[in-house]
């Protein structure tokens, strides 16, 4: 083919792209910015009226009976939107993005402890998947534009649009990228967020004071060894907490199960639990988000980047939140994952020495990483969030907690491009829900 004509093709493939994900940028953007407008307004209403948690059991059954009834294939959330992309079938159903929309503010406004990030990633691969089945795409095409949507989604929920592009590319295989899908997503994520920063949306400042730069006539390379291997030696444990948050959901799942066989009723379990425990310990602080407290002071995932030390709160946070999950709560895990990795890093500061706020840093995005096996869009995210100084510092957190997690994570659908230790006779595409279970072959 010659030049004019292969550049031409090029314009025309480009154009068609374009006219399929600008529109869906901005439905996803727009989308989000109103869902987090819905989660500020019933996060103050929360905070304002602590009495309304008295109803999360009931709230609770209401969303299940919604999925229950309505829902079908919608119930599959993030885990059937990677298995489309893999290998696109039926497609993710269109009443995916109100159920859950509508389902996480429920959760939240009774304060249920949920995140945000997989209302996004539905919200954003529900719409994709729509706009595919409109225009009867390939199923390679679907895959671009569901990778696309789920980009777009987590980009705008935080504000951070190429953490997106990477983690939709990232979070489908471990250990391998198909960049081919690159541009597309990119593209998707960034007007995405860009949509909705224009409607006013602000997202929660974490502040990093450290700056682990070179003294004047020192050599320029920032990195301290000491400080470096301090880092080190607490990615282990973020890697490890990563490891214990989703291995509780997933084994404390079934025995709700065993206890309550009905689907629908399982949400009381949790919500009741989660009353006895705010009774017990005396604070609201582990209800919804977690982003900031309902009291000053309060262990919040802000307060974490200050001088005060929570000894115990990341611990406690994950308690509420393996309970909200496993009783079928709708919501998300990466907030959450926020709030436990900044706790424990908090924590575990001035043990070893280390800046609080910059420890808290790496362990929110660290714990976020060896939890979702994504750990190049973390240390971007860590970029993203609290600028490329400590870059070294985010990197060492989220490589080492990838490894210490090992071959689970929250999305049992993701395959295993490559392992995290080499196993001999290992053939590419296993899913995990099958690795965690030692079971190295599809069948």
């Amino acid at each position: 083919m010659s030049l004019p004509k292969e550049f031409a093709l090029f314009l025309l493939n480009l154009l068609r792209w374009l006219c399929l994900l600008l529109p869906l940028a901005v439905v996803v953007g727009s989308s989000c910015a109103l869902f987090l407008w819905m989660l500020e307004w019933v996060t103050q209403y929360r905070f304002v009226h602590p009495a309304i948690l008295y109803g999360l059991p009931f709230a609770g059954v209401a969303v299940a009976l919604s999925y229950y009834w309505w829902g079908g294939r919608a119930g599959g959330g993030n885990n059937l939107i990677i298995d489309e992309i893999h290998r696109p079938s039926e497609g993710v159903p269109l009443r995916m993005a109100p159920l859950v929309f509508i389902g996480t503010v429920v959760s939240h406004l009774f304060g249920a402890s949920v995140g945000r990030e997989g209302t996004a990633v539905q919200m954003g691969g529900s719409l994709a998947s729509s706009v595919a089945r409109w225009f009867r795409l390939d199923d390679r095409s679907t895959s671009i534009l569901l990778t696309a949507g789920v980009a777009s989604g987590l980009g705008a929920v935080y504000g951070t649009p190429i953490t997106g592009a990477v983690f939709g590319l990232e979070v489908l295989t471990l250990g391998a990228l198909d960049y081919s899908a690159l541009l597309p997503v990119a593209v998707t994520s960034i007007v995405a967020d860009w949509t909705c920063h224009q409607w006013g949306i602000h997202h929660a400042v974490y502040p990093v004071t450290f700056r682990g730069l070179a003294a004047p006539g020192q050599v320029p390379f920032h990195v301290d060894a000491v400080l470096w291997v301090k880092v080190a030696i607490a990615a282990v444990a973020f890697g490890f907490a990563s490891r214990a948050f989703a291995e509780g959901v997933y084994r404390l799942g079934p025995v709700i199960r065993k206890i309550c066989p009905t689907p629908w009723l399982q949400p009381a379990i949790g919500g009741v639990v989660t009353i006895l425990l705010v009774w017990l310990l005396g604070t609201r602080d582990y209800l919804g988000l977690g982003v900031v407290a309902p009291e000053a002071g309060g262990a919040s995932i802000v307060n974490f980047f200050s001088t005060t030390h929570y000894d115990w709160s990341w611990l406690l946070k994950l308690l509420f939140t393996v309970l909200a999950l496993a009783t079928g709560y709708k919501g998300g895990e990466v907030t959450p994952l926020f709030f436990v990795g900044a706790g424990l890093g908090n924590a575990l500061a001035p043990v070893l020495g280390v800046p609080g706020d910059l420890l808290a840093g790496v362990g929110m995005v660290a714990v976020f990483g060896g939890a979702v096996n994504t750990p190049l869009a973390c240390t971007v995210m860590g970029v993203e969030l609290f600028g490329g100084t400590n870059i070294v510092y985010y990197a060492t957190g989220c490589f080492i907690a990838y490894l210490c997690s090992g071959h689970t994570g929250i999305y049992l659908s993701q395959k295993v491009g490559v392992p995290k230790i080499w196993r001999s006779g290992f053939v590419p595409g296993v899913p995990l829900r099958r690795t965690r279970e030692g079971l190295w072959t599809e069948d």
